[in-house]
């Protein structure tokens, strides 16, 4: 370990370099650590920084200054440490004042309106940053150029940032959360006017303002500003108030909640869920759930789980199945760290515990949701003129069930791309149009029920889901015998998805860039094993063979892979690159219409398909992939 004055001549020598007054490997490095030195005010991270300089780290350095983290849609995601290129008081501030000219310029009373900011229990105790700080950070940025700032003064699951845009008509939403990533991670979540995430160009402007203020203002960081502030509010008492006076809009059966007795566990994986959801029960008249004592209490080292996230399944699951058993609970609730994500299990009559997919429950709740419109709007729906205004989203990786339901009931059922941003701006644009958007889901466990949040939401959905199972309960039937009954009715809809590892850019582009050139240049795959394809449509070039001019509907990105596959057989499978992870995600659904209801041996096609298409289309060994561990 290098001494403190040699830190410090280091660190002088850094400076010089970037004076260009001598000698020092990639200079470009070396000037972006100088001028480090120079802006960042969190004692932590500068002795980082100090340090990797006295010991002329160079791999360090590149990894902390190689490249600026790049802003997208989904506003910032990476790990929290020193420099450029990771979550820090310093990337913070600079984000923040990037995002405060960039609304300034799109909103001329924006000193009038305002922004909201909410965190979740995220730090990372070596580089001194969590939620909270950035949160507050963040909040100074603002405040010091005169505009408006609802902080809330607690932890708040993301959905009440999106939910307060909208209720108070604010500017813009910033949620400081990672969601379900590791724990070293953290991230700078972004909503627009309208109560939805962001969407092109608003990223690409973003990044570039943020390219153009990256000297601290003045007033930076001096959080102490914010203190007795006239333009800091707190909105948490108000807003918890109102998002379950809201809520309780979408109860439709009170009475049997209160006398129910099904039993619930619920887990909020040691992130925030758990005080909103016992509020969510308590405004739909139900006993609370029974909370898992161990992960009950926000703590950012997920110290009971590998990964805090229940769409991993059964792992996560563990101490939720164990309390179930204790007090008899026959369904738990799962939350992901910031509760916009929710995961449903159900004990079966063997004892086993089925753990449904986001898919799985995306049918189950459409056909609730509907169900419980149906009933409320008979009188005005005798002619059908109700249904031509009712819509539902899913998005393009995830089940078909929504379609099915909606040709046979007659209302609207609408595929947007991967990712609620797309599902939440145009559920937006459908409710302008005077429109009833009444659900939306994504097979990644996410949901919208209530539409007055325009993105994912676990509380509520918690308690939408909870008053599902209580009903069916007053009939003697499951989550999952209810669940066959809607394939039995509306056609079966299996799905299978995983993924593969890859950390390498290149190998990932190659596989995809040798699907487009199968069987000679520009040609796509036309076999995948014994399977015979009937349709491709590549999202990052724009190729739809089902259209007429061959041109895709959808908007096409080239800066991330996507290509579906639709099979003879009924089957359709999507290949597509993670945005946060270094993941090549796959999804496949084998959809057949009512009356084909042999399951086991729907189950096996999928399967085949899906074996297929790993070793034709991904070829692991060939790529070096490593397989998602179960």
């Amino acid at each position: 370990m290098a001494t403190r004055t040699a830190v410090a001549a280091a660190a002088a020598a850094a400076v010089s370099v970037a004076a260009g007054d001598g000698p020092g490997g990639d200079s470009r490095l070396d000037q972006a650590a100088a001028q480090w030195l120079r802006w960042d005010k969190n004692p932590k991270t500068l002795e980082m920084v100090k340090q990797m300089i006295a010991d002329n780290n160079r791999e360090e350095l590149q990894k902390c200054f190689g490249s600026r983290m790049e802003f997208g849609t989904a506003g910032l995601r990476a790990a929290m440490g020193p420099g450029i290129s990771q979550m820090n008081d310093l990337t913070i501030i600079q984000t923040s004042q990037g995002l405060c000219r960039y609304l300034e310029k799109n909103f001329s009373d924006i000193k009038k309106r305002g922004v909201v900011i909410s965190f979740d229990a995220r730090a990372h105790s070596s580089s001194g940053g969590s939620s909270k700080r950035f949160a507050q950070l963040a909040a100074t940025a603002f405040i010091s150029q005169g505009i408006p700032v609802y902080l809330f003064s607690n932890i708040t699951p993301t959905p009440f940032v999106p939910y307060t845009v909208s209720h108070l008509n604010l500017c813009a939403g910033i949620m400081v959360t990672a969601s379900h990533n590791p724990k070293q991670d953290n991230g700078y979540k972004v909503y627009w006017d309208n109560g939805a995430q962001i969407i092109s160009p608003h990223d690409k402007g973003i990044s570039q303002a943020i390219e153009e203020n990256q000297e601290p203002w003045t007033k930076a960081w001096d959080d102490s500003i914010i203190s007795n502030n006239p333009l800091l509010h707190d909105p948490y008492s108000t807003i918890n108030n109102d998002y379950f006076e809201d809520l309780k809009k979408y109860c439709f059966h009170r009475n049997t909640n209160s006398s129910s007795t099904v039993k619930f566990v619920h887990t909020s994986v040691h992130g925030v869920g758990h005080d909103f959801v016992q509020s969510a029960f308590k405004a739909f008249d139900f006993v609370p759930p029974d909370a898992v004592a161990e992960q009950k209490a926000p703590d950012p080292d997920f110290p009971t789980v590998k990964y805090p996230n229940p769409e991993e399944g059964k792992g996560v699951l563990t101490l939720s199945f164990a309390l179930a058993e204790k007090t008899q609970a026959k369904i738990v609730l799962a939350n992901d760290p910031d509760a916009d994500r929710l995961a449903v299990a159900e004990q079966q009559e063997n004892g086993e515990w089925k753990v449904f997919s986001g898919n799985e429950m995306g049918a189950l709740l459409g056909w609730w949701l509907f169900t419980n419109w149906k009933e409320k709007n008979q009188d005005r729906n005798q002619d059908g003129n109700a249904l031509k205004d009712l819509y539902m989203l899913s998005s393009t990786v995830s089940s078909k069930i929504l379609r099915a339901i909606a040709l046979k009931e007659g209302f609207h059922f609408e595929e947007t791309l991967t990712g609620f941003k797309w599902m939440g701006n145009r559920a937006k644009q459908l409710l302008e149009q005077g429109k009833t958007v009444l659900f939306a889901f994504e097979e990644a466990i996410g949901y919208m029920c209530c539409p007055f949040v325009l993105d994912k939401d676990g509380v509520s959905a918690a308690v939408i889901c909870a008053e599902l199972a209580s009903f069916l309960a007053t009939k003697n039937l499951s989550l999952a015998q209810q669940l066959k009954a809607i394939y039995i009715e509306y056609g079966y809809h299996i799905t299978k998805a995983s993924y593969f590892i890859c950390h390498n850019q290149n190998i990932i582009k190659n596989l995809f860039e040798n699907l487009r050139n199968y069987d000679g240049k520009n040609n796509y795959p036309k076999t995948c094993g014994k399977f015979e394809v009937s349709g491709v449509r590549d999202l990052t070039t724009g190729y739809d063979s089902s259209q007429p001019d061959k041109k895709a509907i959808l908007p096409t990105s080239k800066s991330s892979q996507m290509i579906t596959f639709t099979f003879t057989n009924g089957g359709v499978a999507t290949m597509r690159t993670s945005g946060t992870e270094p993941k090549i995600k796959y999804y496949a659904e084998l959809c057949v219409p009512p009356g084909n209801s042999d399951y086991e041996q729907l189950k096996k096609e999928l399967d085949e398909l899906v074996s297929a298409i790993e070793e034709y289309f991904f070829q692991p060994e060939k790529n070096k992939l490593q397989p998602k561990s179960e």
